[in-house]
């Protein structure tokens, strides 16, 4: 189920996409995420890293995912910057890998910034990437 519509709050356009939560549905995120990308004019090499962050992310969900569970994958966007924001249902007593983890050290060098909310039942990782000027 995809949809847009604009935010009037915060001004954006926000794309929603659900998937299951099957490795084998990442790479229609990983589209979206390039062609919003594109939308804003990122250079290639911004594409590129965001998708593999959009990846990482959901990987990192997918390890602990119920079964049966959607990837819910929220794209926000704004005149100079994307949000990326997936969440997906956990099993019981699931925690995502620590910051100081490998997974996290890509999200947050290939981003502008990563952070994550994990409550036990739910977890969601947001993603914001801005386009660099040049």
């Amino acid at each position: 189920m995809t949809f847009t519509h604009p935010d009037p709050a915060l001004g954006d356009d926000v794309v929603l996409l659900t998937v299951p939560a099957d490795g084998g549905y990442l790479g229609v995120l990983r589209t979206a995420t390039a062609g919003l990308a594109a939308r804003l004019h990122f250079a290639l090499d911004e594409i590129e890293d965001l998708r593999i962050a959009v990846d990482e992310a959901c990987a990192m969900l997918l390890a602990i995912a119920t079964r049966g569970a959607e990837l819910e994958c929220r794209f926000a966007v704004t005149d100079d910057a994307l949000t990326v924001e997936v969440s997906v249902t956990t099993v019981r007593g699931a925690r995502l890998p620590a910051e100081s983890s490998f997974a996290w050290k890509v999200l947050t060098a290939l981003t502008t910034s990563a952070s994550a909310e994990a409550n036990g039942q739910h977890a969601t990782i947001r993603l914001l990437t801005r386009r660099t000027e040049g």
